[in-house]
């Protein structure tokens, strides 16, 4: 067997577009609040919907919400316009992500990086840096990645909060793993636990980070790297914790961790189980039409090679070769 790091889904997961449901302030109210609900509303489908579905309508609203940017009469209402747009636009990277399509969503995680630099929201330009930063690693472009998530940590500054600091700890120890730094990755996860510690004391969370961060993500992010890195160790102490989050209710991510799990069972030659929680990540990228969830799949199976392959093997090939995405 031949073992080749394919292994992201958490990736994936991490960098999901999880902005707020809430307006960053009070008193964010008419056009702004209004674009945003509808953001959120199509973020929300995004659990449930291909994202060959939703792409089209939300690239609809992103534009409209530019057109209404670009007329505003006022700095003040450019920026928080603005600030919409860049989750608009870092959510349809999200969907051209899905769909494999990789020039998109480059594109577009651009596009929410220079909003947010228009909106003057510092957490948010952090975000949306931190949010490419996943995709690069993701990619395998280490450099980049790191440059990015050096960018978002000027601009969380010393006082940044907790849930930011945890996060973009995650983010940054993908990337570390992705350029094989084993002692930079494991110093960003140690970071990412122990602002973890603190995130529960931010009540609410400030925006945009208006999600539930928990140790969870960071043993989820621990297991990817372990097995990006070569870890058995890593993999095998971050499994029981990280497996809590395949109760995730978003099948497309929780079909991405499974196939981290996948892979790092593959590596430590479990085979078969390795196949059969792949198996059942490919029926979800296969119902859900997700391109990325698919190459995922043909990858773990690259990675794996024998001229005898065990019948487990042979039924996913049966089942892989039928998708055509």
């Amino acid at each position: 067997m031949h073992r080749r790091n394919f292994l992201a889904g958490t990736a994936a997961a991490i960098a999901a577009p999880t902005l707020s449901t809430r307006l960053p302030e009070a008193t964010d109210t008419g056009q702004a609040a209004t674009l945003r609900v509808a953001t959120t509303a199509f973020r929300r489908l995004d659990g449930t919907t291909p994202s060959r579905q939703l792409s089209e309508p939300v690239l609809a609203h992103l534009r409209l919400t530019q057109a209404i940017t670009s007329d505003a009469e006022t700095t003040e209402q450019r920026a928080r316009l603005a600030a919409v747009g860049s989750e608009a636009a870092s959510l349809a990277g999200w969907l051209a992500w899905d769909m494999n399509d990789i020039g998109s969503a480059r594109t577009w995680y651009g596009a929410a990086i220079k909003a947010a630099r228009t909106s003057g929201d510092r957490l948010l330009l952090a975000y949306q840096l931190g949010s490419l930063t996943g995709f690069e690693a993701d990619a395998g472009n280490a450099p980049q990645g790191l440059a990015l998530v050096r960018k978002a940590h000027r601009q969380l500054g010393d006082a940044a909060p907790a849930i930011a600091t945890a996060w973009l700890g995650t983010i940054e120890a993908l990337a570390h793993a992705a350029a094989g730094n084993r002692p930079a990755a494991g110093s960003a996860l140690d970071q990412a636990a122990r602002s973890t510690d603190a995130v529960q004391d931010e009540q609410p969370p400030p925006w945009p980070w208006v999600f539930t961060f928990t140790h969870t993500k960071v043993a989820s992010t621990r297991l990817t790297c372990g097995a990006r890195l070569g870890l058995p160790g890593w993999v095998a102490a971050s499994q029981d914790a990280a497996a809590a989050a395949l109760t995730s209710s978003h099948e497309k991510q929780r079909a991405l961790l499974m196939l981290d799990l996948a892979a790092a069972q593959l590596g430590t030659g479990r085979l078969d189980g390795a196949f059969v929680l792949a198996g059942r990540a490919l029926e979800t990228g296969a119902r859900y039409r997700s391109g990325r969830i698919i190459e995922r799949a043909r990858a773990l199976r690259r990675s794996y090679t024998s001229a005898t392959p065990p019948r487990v093997v042979r039924e996913f090939d049966d089942r892989l070769h039928g998708i055509y995405l």
